[in-house]
């Protein structure tokens, strides 16, 4: 018997979105890490906020709704309010009740950004890496360094010389795309800046590559199981990466002696010494190209050695989740404290969706 089409303009259910959400789906195992860390934070969230006046957007629901955005690429703040309007799963992880009202998304920018004043997502990030160190996932002696360029949300039309005056060009042919002529224009970080992001710099991941606005994000990565320990936003500058790394060594060095892997950018005399005054094994892979190698047979002779430049190779997962679904490829925001805050953001995120496939394989 075929059933009828009935159409109805309104509903009344007694489900609850708890009731609603399957038992066995992946936001059930990520749900109660974030609500531990969360609770660690609440006498934070205390201070930052008046005892008095008009209630903003709890803390808590705000980071729920940032971290679901990450979860699922939800490209814009806006996007994000319109699945939680309508999507039950969303409003069960972020706590709303199916017929609350959802916020308009200026509001919600407005009160993410006093998040952002506070460094919530660098205590945040804290709270995930001392859960998964109880949880034993942690090592304590084997670690690998690596940086990425991170897109900025500026166009190489931006990067005008810094003495130049808003007058000084002809007007546009084009308001909203002007054409511009850089050629036989030198430009550099030292004589340009982007009048879009100006804490964005002109750099290229490799030599011939297209040099682009960029800021480049590290990560410190422990080798057990690939969670990532540290991360770090800094300026697109040539030195960034391994003076990042010496930074995040010191953090490591208070243990028992460590290893430190990474790839042949970091393969200097400077670097590998500095490490070796830290007490940490610089495991990098050597670059012999027209040049000798600052990683002798000292290192090199041993089995661990061989071990973390197998190992190594997996930081570039951590990077490859963080652009593709992570949404960092491009980033989407101005400024360094911004973009670094949601560089440290994803890091977390992509630690709790680790931690929940450990759990899973565990199980």
């Amino acid at each position: 018997m075929r059933g009828a089409d009935r159409q109805q303009s309104t509903i009344f259910s007694y489900l609850s979105p708890e009731q609603r959400v399957p038992a066995d789906h992946p936001l059930r195992t990520l749900r109660p890490m974030v609500d531990t860390a969360l609770r660690d934070l609440s006498g934070l969230f205390d201070a930052m906020y008046a005892r008095e006046g008009r209630p903003s957007i709890p803390p808590e629901q705000l980071l729920r709704a940032l971290i679901l955005q990450l979860l699922y690429s939800v490209r814009s703040e806006r996007q994000l309010m319109e699945q939680l309007d309508y999507n039950l799963l969303f409003r069960w992880f972020v706590g709303l009740n199916a017929d609350e009202p959802v916020w308009d998304a200026s509001t919600f920018s407005k009160n993410r950004d006093r998040l952002l004043e506070q460094q919530i997502a660098r205590m945040f990030f804290a709270q995930i890496v001392d859960q998964a160190r109880t949880r034993g996932l942690l090592s304590a002696e084997h670690f690998t360094v690596d940086g990425t360029l991170i897109e900025a949300w500026a166009a190489n039309k931006s990067f005008r010389p810094k003495t130049e005056q808003p007058g000084d060009r002809p007007p546009p042919d084009d308001p909203g795309n002007p054409t511009i002529n850089f050629h036989g224009e030198r430009r550099s970080n030292a004589t340009h800046r982007s009048t879009t992001d100006p804490d964005a710099l002109l750099a290229k991941k490799s030599q011939g590559a297209e040099a682009k606005l960029s800021y480049r994000g590290h990560v410190l990565m422990e080798n057990r199981h690939g969670l990532v320990v540290d991360a770090e936003l800094t300026a697109a500058t040539g030195t960034a990466e391994r003076d990042a790394a010496l930074r995040m060594a010191t953090t490591i060095a208070t243990r028992r002696r460590a290893t430190l892997g990474a790839d042949k950018g970091y393969d200097t005399r400077d670097f590998v010494a500095q490490c070796r005054r830290l007490d940490v094994t610089p495991h990098v892979a050597q670059n012999t190209k027209g040049r000798r190698s600052a990683v002798d047979a000292r290192t090199t002779r041993h089995a661990g050695y061989a071990i973390s430049q197998r190992v190594r190779k997996r930081v570039e997962e951590v990077f490859g989740w963080m652009k593709t679904i992570g949404m960092l490829r491009k980033t989407r925001h101005r400024g360094r404290a911004r973009v670094g805050w949601q560089f440290l953001l994803t890091a977390a995120v992509y630690n709790l969706v680790r931690m929940r496939t450990l759990a899973v394989a565990v199980t």
